[in-house]
């Protein structure tokens, strides 16, 4: 009897130091579970804004929308992201990249936070952090109206091509549950739905809200009743790891909007912004104009500097001195070398790794650049070699020096055969400027891919894109036939040797 009031005390006793202890501690733990503050919450505070990175070609997650005369992007998506901003006391500002680009981004500082419908995965996590989902979604597959009755099942997709959107959990999901199907990725959901009408893609796997959407505003698709075994995913919103503080301030707006009802009516607000009716050219117009205005400042910077650069290089080529002769080949190889896009990809992120907060803007038109000048460069030096030997020795015979020759004798008279080919690489130029939308540079395409997601018109945008260019090309065209034709006229005065 004794031994067992023991055992009892010995166990009361236990029970009391446990509970004092988990008492004790438990502040201590939630402290450090969510510090107040952290370098990046710290930094965005100080500066007094956070930049949002998304890819606003989403609806009715992120899209633009011509509201009162003024373009801006909205959606729940963006909604959140400003209550975010507005909690932590600092203003919101958006920078628009490809989906593609968004992680990138995020990594190197360009931008602080990720809200673009973005499902986490362990792959995903392993570079930034999440937060608490926001929004649970379910995958739907699109398809042509009359052919929902041939997809019953995941099964029924054996040996057909179906289309998502790369690098997201669609992508996984397809290749996961629908057996034996070709799995088609692209960057672009319009893309995607253009493929469809055009009947190069047999079917496209989407989120709910996205899929209804386009059903809705298409008569000719409709939606195939397919169930996945894991057809559910959380969307969360990414910010860099190391930022335990910011994370919490997220988390908390989230389940705030949440809890009053709040993230809801956003909701609301977006499917209503989304399916407001609009006259195209009313709504758009502007946004190829502005993108025709960038393409074209884009496209002059890097003829200009381009050129610049490439008669630099071409001396460099030309010189005895084999360091910089070899700095010139090796410069050259390079950059004709390497795709347009890597170059453009480089520049715009490699900077941010240098502590150098270079836009997009600027990324852009030094990319054009530096590859221009490598093929420029080409194009002055078989300008150059055209010119017949003896009229550099004849210069020389006459005291002119090695640079007074260039400059006074060979140049002037390499100009006709320079232009030509010049000319061509500046059309090339105002073409290949389309890659740069990828880092939300608000050029031509760029503007043709938001005007696509927000109008749910995948194929008109592209058609007005096409005949945009085309007037440019030919205006480009006709310039440099009249200065030929007077470079031509002018053949006599400028040979300076016969």
């Amino acid at each position: 009897m004794k031994t067992k009031k023991n055992h009892l005390l010995i166990w009361a006793l236990l029970c009391l130091t446990l509970l004092v202890s988990s008492i004790a501690i438990a502040p201590q733990q939630e402290t450090a579970a969510a510090p107040k503050t952290d370098a990046k919450l710290t930094a965005i505070k100080k500066r007094g804004y956070m930049v949002l990175g998304v890819s606003a070609d989403y609806p009715p997650y992120e899209f633009h929308k011509t509201i009162n005369g003024e373009d801006k992007v909205v959606g729940f998506d963006i909604d959140l992201a400003r209550q975010v901003a507005k909690d932590i006391g600092v203003e919101l500002r958006i920078k628009e990249l490809g989906f593609d680009s968004l992680l990138g981004s995020l990594k190197t500082g360009k931008v602080d936070m990720i809200v673009s419908a973005m499902t986490p995965t362990p792959e995903r996590e392993k570079e930034v952090a999440f937060s608490q989902p926001y929004l649970t979604v379910a995958q739907k597959v699109i398809v042509r109206k009359g052919e929902e009755n041939k997809y019953r099942s995941v099964m029924a997709f054996k040996g057909q091509k179906v289309g998502v959107q790369k690098q997201t959990t669609q992508e996984q999901t397809a290749k996961d549950e629908l057996s034996g199907a070709k799995v088609v990725s692209l960057e672009k959901v319009t893309d995607l739905i253009l493929n469809l009408q055009q009947k190069k893609l047999n079917a496209v796997v989407v989120e709910a809200p996205v899929a209804n959407a386009y059903v809705q505003t298409n008569k000719a698709l409709t939606l195939a009743n397919v169930k996945f075994t894991n057809a559910d995913y959380g969307c969360a919103v990414a910010v860099a790891k190391g930022a335990p503080a910011y994370l919490a301030n997220v988390n908390k707006t989230i389940k705030t909007v949440q809890k009053n009802g709040q993230f809801a009516k956003w909701q609301k607000t977006a499917n209503t912004l989304m399916f407001s009716k609009q006259n195209f050219w009313q709504a758009y117009g502007s946004y190829f104009l502005k993108g025709t205005g960038i393409t074209i400042v884009l496209t002059i910077l890097g003829v200009f500097f381009g050129s610049l650069l490439g008669t630099l290089l071409a001396l460099m080529k030309r010189a005895k001195n084999k360091l910089i002769k070899g700095i010139a080949v090796v410069y050259i190889q390079y950059f004709r070398g390497t795709p347009l896009l890597v170059q453009v990809f480089m520049i715009y992120f490699g900077t941010q790794v240098i502590h150098l907060n270079v836009s997009a803007f600027v990324s852009a038109a030094l990319a054009l650049s530096l590859n221009s000048g490598a093929y420029v460069s080409e194009v002055i030096r078989s300008g150059i070699q055209s010119v017949a030997k003896g009229q550099s020795e004849a210069a020389r015979s006459l005291g002119l020096s090695s640079k007074q020759t260039i400059r006074l004798v060979v140049l002037p008279q390499a100009v006709k055969t320079i232009l030509p080919a010049l000319g061509n690489e500046f059309i090339s130029l105002l073409k290949e400027s389309a890659i740069v939308s990828v880092i939300g540079v608000g050029e031509l395409m760029f503007q043709t891919s938001v005007v696509q997601g927000s109008s749910f018109k995948p194929f008109l945008p592209l058609v007005v894109a096409s005949l945009i260019y085309f007037l440019l090309t030919l205006v480009l065209s006709l310039a440099l036939r009249f200065f030929e034709k007077k470079m031509k006229t002018g053949k006599a005065d400028n040979e300076v040797f016969d």
